[in-house]
């Protein structure tokens, strides 16, 4: 049993990271904003999951200093998951600002506490945006990326950077999670599989950017959960890993199983690929696989069966 302070535990990523520290006998403290990049309540709802199973919400924002000090002196904590963070591409080009305050300075602040407790484990979520276009597939972590194409991307990276930094100073050990477009029950709503779902029960047109074949790689949530607490469990060192399910999905195929899941067909509304955007998404998960046993297990027909009965079940009105 371990005691964790879990940044951004009400998210959607966070919330099911809780659980499942939770259900193994860790200790777990969330800290968690609750802002309202979506609706709040979402977040609410996915943090009293968390309590029911034994956790407990801090509500307060990680660039809080006087706040992260009192939980730093008062929880005992024996490692860190700092999933908080201004998530989404194409919205950090109209804040850029405010993705650099929260993702950059705020990693910092957590880090500039982390390095006064020894040896303390931590893990990072960045993100596989920081591949920018890169067009050498898979991507490897061995690739050279120079050049990320969003301000979100950017300061992934540059998360990256401060963390090697502060491992190399004060040797802390740390785990950089490339995720690589994650999706399952509670998904953010404004993300392509919950707004393509949601728009083909509605009997709404999907909004379609590009020709249909970006091609990404669609990480089911519990892949992705078994990876954060398998770099947790292995974190020595620095290392960066690719959290992915190491295949590709074309936007046009992605549509049509989705269509497919909801026992509907999709209808088009066909707009131009849009600012910050990549062809292609495609990790090569040869390194995690081979130094913390990670092993994705969920196809995307599969996920995205469990997603649709997901969302219907919540949508279900309360007898």
């Amino acid at each position: 049993m371990a005691k964790i302070l879990l940044t951004g535990g009400a998210g959607f990523i966070g919330s099911h990271v809780a659980e499942a520290l939770l259900a193994r006998g860790d200790q777990v403290t969330v800290l968690d904003n609750f802002n309202d990049f979506y609706d709040p309540a979402i977040k609410r709802s996915n943090a009293a999951l968390v309590e029911a199973a034994g956790g407990v919400i801090v509500e307060g924002d990680i660039r809080d200093e006087k706040l992260v000090d009192e939980l730093f002196a008062n929880g005992g904590f024996e490692g860190v998951i700092h999933l908080a963070a201004m998530a989404g591409v194409r919205p950090s080009l109209l804040d850029p600002l405010h993705y650099e305050d929260v993702n950059v300075r705020g990693t910092l602040i957590l880090l500039e506490r982390i390095k006064l407790c020894k040896g303390m484990p931590f893990v990072f979520a960045s993100s596989s945006s920081v591949y920018g276009g890169n067009k050498n597939v898979p991507f490897s972590e061995t690739h050279e990326i120079h050049h990320p194409v969003s301000p979100y991307a950017a300061t992934k990276r540059a998360g990256e950077l401060m963390c090697y930094t502060y491992h190399h100073l004060y040797e802390i050990p740390t785990s950089c999670l490339r995720f690589f477009t994650v999706y399952g029950p509670r998904q953010r709503p404004e993300m392509a599989i919950h707004k393509f779902v949601r728009a083909v029960i509605d009997g709404q047109p999907i909004p379609f950017y590009g020709d249909g074949t970006t091609e990404r790689d669609y990480t089911y949530i519990d892949d992705i959960v078994s990876g954060v607490i398998k770099s947790l469990d292995h974190c020595k060192g620095y290392e960066v890993f690719n959290l992915g399910e190491s295949d590709t999905t074309s936007l046009s195929s992605l549509v049509e199983q989705i269509g497919q899941a909801c026992g509907s067909k999709p209808v088009l509304d066909r707009q131009p690929m849009q600012p910050g955007d990549v062809e292609i998404t495609f990790a090569d998960i040869s390194k995690a696989k081979e130094l913390i046993g990670y092993a994705p297990e969920t196809l995307i027909p599969e996920g995205l069966q469990r997603f649709v009965n997901w969302y219907r079940a919540q949508r279900a009105p309360v007898e």
